[in-house]
C-alpha cells in the first residue's frame, strides 16, 4: 500500500480530483501528515470524515519499521530500516552541540555500486535504488527520534548508505517533500549531498536550484592514491571533479565541503597534505578531516590523532579552511552499511 510519502502536493492534488474531492485540501493534507506522521485524526476537522476515511484506505503509515535500534555513550542513535519493498537501510542521528538540536544521514540506496575499498556499503554490491518517499521515511523515522531525546531535527546529510548522484531524481523529489516549509520544514540550506565525484551529477544538482549544500569526497589529492581508494576516479579523475564542485560553488552561492577519510600511512603524509593544499586556491570550501572508523577485514587504520592534527595544522598553515570531524558511533557500527552488513540482513 502506498504512503503520504510518495506524494508531493501536485501529485495528491491529481489523486484528489482522481477520487472526486476537492484539490485545494493537498496541502492542509500534506502539512497534517507531515506534523504527525503516523496518524489521520487530526485531519478530519479540517477535510471531513470522508475524506479522512478515503485517506485511511487508500494510504498506509508508515510503510518502513526500525528493525534495529543501536545508541553510543555519545548519543548517536543508528537505525536499521526495513523496507515494505524488501531490503533495508541504515540512518544515523547525532546530536548536535547544541542541547536542542540534532543532525540526520540518510541512505540513498540500498547498498552501493562505487566500491570504494574502505567503505562498508560497498560490500555485497548495489541492491537497487530508493524511491522518493522510501527516503523521506528514513526523515521522518530520525525526527520522531530526536523528538524522544528532547531534541529537534535541523539538520539533513545524504552520506548513508549509496551515491546520491545515481539516484537523482529520487534524491530531488525527497528533498522537495522534506525541506519544503508546507511538508516536512527542514529547510533547503539545511541539506548536504554527498558524492564521491559524479561530475553530471553536481552539475545536474546545481542545475536544480534547490539551495542545498554539496559534500565532496575527495579522501586523496593525487590520482594515483584515489584510484586506489575510489575506482569511479578512474573515469572522474581529481581534477575533473574539484572543478565540477568549484563551479556548484559558483553557481549556487553555496560553499562545498571537502570530505577526507584520513587513512594512516595511506592519505595523511605531509605531501598530501601540501598537494591537498594545493587544490584549493581561490576556491570557496571546507576541508572535513574525517578519522577512519574501521571495518572489518579492510586494510587500514586510522592515523595517531598527532598525525591527524599535524596533517589539519599543515592545511591551516597554507591558508585552507579545514576543520577535524569528531568521531562518533564508533560502539554502534556507524559507518556506512557496518550495521547492515553486521546484520546480515541484505
Amino acid at each position: 500500500m502506498p504512503s503520504l510519502v510518495d506524494h508531493d502536493v501536485d501529485t495528491l492534488r491529481g489523486a484528489l480530483r482522481t477520487a472526486g474531492f476537492p484539490p485545494s485540501h493537498a496541502t492542509r493534507i500534506l502539512r497534517n501528515f507531515y506534523a504527525q506522521s503516523d496518524s489521520f485524526a487530526p485531519i478530519a476537522e479540517e477535510v471531513g470524515h470522508r475524506l479522512q476515511t478515503w485517506l485511511q484506505a487508500q494510504y498506509s503509515s508508515p510503510r518502513a519499521e526500525i528493525r534495529q535500534r543501536h545508541q553510543s555513550p555519545d548519543g548517536t542513535i543508528k537505525l536499521l530500516i526495513g523496507l515494505t519493498a524488501g531490503g533495508s537501510v541504515e540512518s544515523v542521528l547525532m546530536p548536535a552541540h547544541r542541547p536542542d538540536r540534532a543532525a540526520g544521514c540518510v541512505s540513498s540506496q540500498i547498498g552501493c555500486a562505487m566500491g570504494c575499498t574502505f567503505c562498508a556499503s560497498t560490500r555485497g554490491g548495489l541492491e537497487r535504488n530508493l524511491d522518493a518517499g522510501e527516503i523521506v521515511e528514513q526523515f521522518l523515522h530520525l525526527r520522531r527520534e530526536a523528538a524522544a531525546i528532547g531534541r529537534r531535527l535541523t539538520s539533513l546529510v545524504f552520506m548513508g548508505m549509496g551515491e546520491p548522484m545515481h539516484n537523482l531524481d529520487n534524491v530531488i523529489a525527497a528533498i522537495g517533500r522534506m525541506a519544503d516549509p508546507d511538508l516536512g520544514g527542514l529547510g533547503w540550506r539545511q541539506v548536504t549531498v554527498s558524492t564521491v565525484g559524479i561530475v553530471p551529477g553536481i552539475d545536474a544538482l546545481a542545475d536544480a536550484d534547490l539551495n542545498v549544500h554539496l559534500a565532496l569526497s575527495l579522501h586523496a589529492p593525487d590520482d594515483a592514491t584515489r584510484n586506489r581508494l575510489v575506482p569511479m576516479n578512474r573515469r572522474y579523475p581529481v581534477a575533473e571533479i574539484m572543478a565540477a564542485a568549484r563551479r556548484f560553488g559558483q553557481r549556487t552561492g553555496r560553499i562545498p565541503t571537502i570530505e577526507y577519510c584520513m587513512l594512516a600511512g595511506v592519505n595523511d603524509s605531509d605531501d598530501q597534505a601540501n598537494q591537498l593544499a594545493d587544490l584549493m586556491p581561490g576556491f570557496r570550501a571546507h576541508v572535513n578531516l574525517i578519522p577512519y572508523n574501521s571495518i572489518a577485514d579492510a586494510p587500514y587504520a586510522r592515523p595517531t590523532s598527532e598525525r591527524t592534527r599535524a596533517f589539519l595544522q599543515r592545511l591551516r598553515n597554507a591558508g585552507v579552511v579545514a576543520h577535524l570531524r569528531e568521531t562518533r558511533g564508533d560502539q554502534i557500527n556507524a559507518a556506512c552499511g557496518q550495521l547492515r552488513n553486521s546484520a546480515r540482513i541484505l
